[in-house]
């Protein structure tokens, strides 16, 4: 099969090379490992974007070797086809998580793409902007223009990419979950000019140990003020607070959290499940005695390792895989 698992283990991203040293230790893995495709979000330029030539996109590296992506002014989509004789036509956006100030582009990102290849799925990464007033008139729709236009990106290309365009999902992680929440509630906001009538609904979406609430007994309040900076008003907590959001024809969902994350409390989790629930929208939510926070995929931990078996299977019963 094309996409070996050395893809699993890539560690830079190839738009932000922060050294030499990370450059050579990239390059190395690029013939074998790369995406099948990179493209611009925006190739006519960046709504609502204002130029600061001083910021410019940062790769800095985790204990060496996990990438951390930050200050993004061109969002990315790298995309990672299915193998051609396994692909069930359903593609997943992924949002990696960072607290809206910086992207874990690995374990969040490059893994799970490869994961979602491996059964069939294929998985399109997006490099989204990170809320900031420095290039953004307005940083609290900057993360959700860019995942609008990424689901319509994918419909646009859905015959060359072997994708059917009632099977596209998003997904996220933390932050990247709020993002993901964010896309699946306010679909219909019109915070950019689609430009065409592809919609930006997504068909599903996958949140794990997802930021839901900007309510500040249960938000991240990293991601809170990353977004909607130090004092929102009520109106704009409101609005960004996923769990009140929730309306007919919110897409369904699978959420996974663990009952001792530090970061973000599972209460996240339980309020969106419980909107969902109020309106009958098939969801389903793995909450997990352990795991912390941040484990992406949970290879080889505890009970939380479960989770992309089970959701597989939700996809399966749903319909969007066969």
């Amino acid at each position: 099969m094309k996409k070996s698992v050395t893809r699993v283990f890539r560690a830079l991203h190839p738009l932000a090379l922060s050294s030499a040293l990370t450059l050579i230790f990239s390059l190395a893995f690029f013939t074998a490992a790369a995406q099948d495709i990179t493209l611009k979000v925006w190739p006519d330029g960046v709504p609502g974007s204002i130029i600061d030539p001083g910021y410019q996109m940062e790769t800095t590296m985790v204990n060496g070797t996990s990438p951390r992506v930050s200050k993004v002014t061109d969002p990315t989509l790298e995309v990672w086809l299915a193998p051609a004789e396994t692909a069930t036509g359903a593609a997943v956006v992924i949002c990696p998580g960072g607290g809206y100030s910086r992207l874990a582009i690995d374990h969040e990102g490059y893994q799970v793409a490869a994961w979602l290849n491996d059964h069939g799925i294929t998985g399109i990464l997006l490099t989204y902007r990170l809320p900031s007033d420095a290039i953004m008139k307005d940083k609290s729709i900057g993360p959700l223009q860019d995942a609008q236009e990424a689901i319509r990106i994918a419909r646009r290309h859905s015959g060359e990419w072997n994708i059917n365009p009632d099977r596209i999902g998003i997904m996220g992680f933390s932050a990247g979950g709020h993002l993901a929440s964010t896309a699946s509630t306010h679909f219909s906001d019109v915070v950019c000019p689609p430009g065409d009538g592809f919609s930006a609904r997504p068909d599903f979406s996958i949140l794990i140990y997802p930021v839901i609430s900007m309510d500040m007994e249960f938000s991240h309040r990293g991601s809170r003020e990353n977004l909607l900076g130090k004092d929102p008003s009520v109106e704009l907590i409101d609005r960004f607070s996923n769990e009140k959001q929730v309306k007919e024809d919110t897409p369904p969902a699978f959420l996974v959290h663990s009952v001792n994350d530090p970061a973000v409390s599972p209460e996240n989790s339980i309020r969106y499940l419980l909107s969902l629930r109020k309106y009958e929208i098939p969801c389903e939510l793995h909450l997990y005695q352990e795991g912390g926070h941040g484990y992406g995929l949970g290879q080889g931990q505890g009970t939380q390792s479960a989770w992309p078996d089970a959701c597989i299977a939700w996809l399966k019963m749903n319909g969007f895989i066969e």
